[in-house]
């Protein structure tokens, strides 16, 4: 039996995330944890159904992610983001719905390097007159 499987990547600061969607009844699974028990804030929780609630696709996919790299809440973003490009591969009509709510956007927020002469990327070491 072969069952359809939809790719995405998604990436945010130092994360990204391999998204799978495959029909199922919503159930979320983040590094083969679930996604209650990976994620403490209800607000990344909350990031990561986004595009899901968007589409109303929330009890269509079963949602299997691996992310590496990051923070919390870069990862879930990369999740978001790999969430949205795998829901355009199972339909395209979900493109206006996502590219309005903006879920399709990488966002190209770095880290800034770290310049010779000061102490982090624009922290200057303390100034004393004498």
């Amino acid at each position: 039996m072969a069952t359809t499987k939809y790719y995405g990547t998604g990436r945010r600061k130092k994360s990204i995330a391999r998204v799978y969607l495959v029909p199922g009844t919503g159930a979320i699974t983040i590094n083969k944890r679930d996604m209650d028990d990976y994620f403490g804030l209800e607000t990344l929780k909350v990031i990561v159904r986004q595009p899901l609630v968007a589409t109303e696709t929330l009890d269509k996919f079963d949602v299997i992610v691996t992310v590496k790299g990051g923070g919390y809440t870069g990862q879930a973003g990369a999740i978001r983001h790999g969430i949205s490009r795998a829901l355009l591969q199972a339909d395209a009509d979900y493109r206006p719905v996502l590219k309005k709510a903006g879920y399709l956007t990488r966002d190209p927020r770095m880290k800034e390097r770290k310049k010779y002469g000061l102490k982090a990327a624009r922290r200057a070491p303390q100034f004393s007159k004498r």
